[in-house]
């Protein structure tokens, strides 16, 4: 299969930052075409910037490739400034690695982390030639699979994809080749539908699943329509990731890229229960990686890559049972090098002294980003975010005694149950960080940065029943937030205020709770001009409203339908079909006890507490994994990498 990139390569002065298309990095792989049986291209339908760094597809991609006869490369959107210059000069979508056609290969494996990049895959899809209605491809094209956090519920762009993968992706990924690859062996029977009816085993087909609705808009159900599809479909589980310690080589960026570090995911999953938070409830359990396998990853990956920073990653770092244990021994390991260590995401009340002197032991300190996510305690409360603000100021304190001098606070606006009130007590709990910090430090040079951004309910949560709150109330709530925070002189320069306005939110919602007939929305508003919705200088609240408007027109549903209603407890959801292991029941009721008149039930972490029913475990055949394993790395030598517990 021949490049594109002799006609590509005239195009690249004449666009912005070209260098993100040129290719060649170091740990990326070029195999020979015809030596492959099964061809993927891996779609990341968000900037070079963004996609590169991406940890799933940087294991996908590892994985694949490490397989005889299968072939992996990589394919990310291209800005504005090039499609057009694509269009003009007809030259496709292509991958970066040996820059072929994305619409040659066997499968176009998409991973969605967000629903916002959802009209990047229509420019993508067409660019390629790819027809953007799965029900128009023929064998001529590419088989579209999708995956990823923003991928359970897959109903707005259902009728764009043919298969769609719900959970991990390590063991689904090889699945689908060897199905694909036994498929063709055997001359293809069936064709297009044969293939997708043997996908339908380990996938998710949308277009075998008839939706038929109510006439005041709701869903009144949705039927497999051919014999043999299941009824509902059940997420991927990876157990024991010491048996999966990717990415072993990963990918060097040629150009600037928004997280430049090697990162290893120290455990997968998070039971700490809070109710907004959609990748906490779908990848559920906990499964822990090893101290050895840890140390043996950050080993290999630092003297593959070259990075100075290693980033240990999870949903809650801090909740590893030997997090104390791992951040000494690589420090111990790393000391007198350029190699620091960071958490990126780090709860309130898991952060400690220990943690905060081996993050910073070599002198770097990368930044320190805490989310209380509601301002006052009864909003904590209220989304299970069980953190006082005694708690943040017991961290935030240890984080300025130990050498930081900005921290960043997280918050939501809009959360079920909110008053004004509840979101003005940020700027009083703010300035008593800034405090703590100067009393800690006996230094004026204390900062602390505010960001919050509006909440959107999820599927898969105890929230998804939820009505979100109207951009006409959480904008004037952020306004009137600003004003609080620059009220007191003493305090008001050294409080950063960051927040991003309820519309795109809105917008968010709609993608992320739609089903089917937001597909009409989606295609209007990607034929209307909308590229890269994700960032803020290409978003456009007016057009996705117009195209909602005139999409939906015939319809009994409209953009505040799917977004500002509350549903109950007998609304079939556009999701119901789809299977993450949480019982239904379970997430009804917590939802209830967030909003209960008596005040809000907190429920405990189950790693630590009995079980409390979620469901998940017993639902999937799966089990919480977690240490202490009592081992500890060797400071002295580098450990082999260890391919199972």
């Amino acid at each position: 299969m021949e490049s594109v990139y002799p006609e590509l390569e005239p195009l690249l002065p004449r666009v912005r930052k070209p260098i993100q298309y040129v290719g060649g990095e170091a740990g990326s792989v070029v195999k020979d075409w015809d030596s492959a049986d099964v061809r993927w291209a891996l779609l990341y339908p968000d900037a070079y910037e963004v996609g590169l760094p991406n940890q799933g597809v940087q294991i996908l991609y590892e994985v694949l490739n490490e397989q005889p006869g299968v072939l992996a490369e990589r394919s990310y959107a291209v800005w504005p400034d090039l499609e057009a210059l694509m269009r003009g000069n007809r030259v496709p979508q292509f991958t970066v690695d040996a820059h072929r056609p994305v619409s040659a290969f066997d499968v176009l494996g998409v991973s969605f982390a967000t629903e916002m990049c959802y009209t990047n895959l229509l420019t993508s899809l067409d660019l390629a030639a790819i027809p953007v209605f799965s029900a128009e491809r023929t064998m001529a094209h590419p088989v579209v699979i999708a995956g990823g956090h923003a991928a359970f519920n897959p109903e707005p762009v259902a009728d764009f994809l043919d298969a769609v993968v719900l959970g991990d992706g390590e063991q689904a990924v090889l699945a689908i080749t060897d199905l694909i690859r036994e498929w063709k062996q055997a001359g293809r029977p069936g064709g297009r539908d044969g293939l997708l009816l043997r996908l339908a085993r380990i996938a998710y087909v949308p277009r075998f699943y008839d939706v038929t609705y109510h006439h005041d808009g709701r869903i009144a159900r949705v039927v497999a329509n051919r014999p043999g599809v299941p009824p509902s479909v059940s997420k991927h589980t990876v157990m024991d990731l010491d048996a999966w310690p990717y990415p072993r080589s990963p990918i060097v960026p040629v150009a600037e890229t928004v997280h430049e570090r090697y990162s290893v995911e120290i455990f997968r999953g998070c039971t700490r229960g809070c109710r907004f938070c959609q990748a906490g409830m779908i990848t559920r359990p906990v499964r822990e990686r090893s101290i050895t396998t840890i140390g043996s990853m950050v080993a290999r990956g630092v003297a593959a890559s070259g990075f100075n920073e290693v980033g240990l990653l999870s949903l809650s770092s801090a909740d590893h049972s030997e997090i104390n244990e791992i951040a000494v021994d690589l420090a111990d390991r790393y000391e007198g090098t350029n190699v620091g260590l960071s958490l990126p995401s780090t709860r309130v009340d898991a952060f400690n002294v220990t943690l905060a002197d081996e993050l910073s032991r070599n002198g770097r300190r990368s930044g320190l980003t805490f989310a209380p996510e509601g301002g006052s305690e009864r909003m904590r409360k209220v989304i299970n975010k069980m953190v006082t603000e005694d708690d943040l100021i017991q961290t935030v304190t240890t984080a300025y005694a130990s050498g930081w001098r900005q921290v960043k606070l997280y918050f939501m606006c809009g959360l079920p149950t909110e008053t004004d009130a509840d979101v003005l007590a940020i700027a009083p709990l703010a300035r008593r960080v800034i405090a703590a910090g100067r009393e800690a430090t006996g230094r004026r040079d204390i900062r602390c940065t505010v960001s919050i951004g509006a909440f959107v309910p999820k599927p898969h949560t105890p929230f998804q029943w939820a009505a979100q709150c109207p951009p006409e109330v959480v904008d004037p709530r952020l306004r009137a937030l600003g004003i609080a925070l620059r009220s007191d002189r003493g305090y008001g320069k050294a409080i950063g205020y960051r927040y991003h306005d309820g519309r795109p939110a809105l917008v968010e919602g709609l993608l992320s709770r739609g089903d089917r007939r937001v597909g009409k929305v989606i295609l209007a508003a990607w034929r209307d001009g909308a590229r890269f919705d994700g960032w803020s200088e290409c978003f456009s609240f007016q057009r996705w409203q117009r195209c909602a408007e005139s999409a939906l027109a015939g319809e009994p549903v409209d953009l505040a339908w799917y977004t500002m209603r509350e549903r109950d407890y007998a609304e079939v959801l556009p999701w119901d079909h789809l299977d993450a292991g949480l019982d239904r029941d379970w997430l009804w009721q917590d939802w209830q006890d967030s909003i209960a008149p008596i005040g809000a039930r907190e429920v405990e972490d189950c790693r630590w507490t009995p079980c409390y029913e979620c469901g998940v475990c017993p639902a999937m055949g799966t089990e919480i994994q977690v240490g202490p394993t009592g081992e500890r790395l060797d400071g002295k030598r580098l450990l082999p990498v260890i391919g199972g517990r």
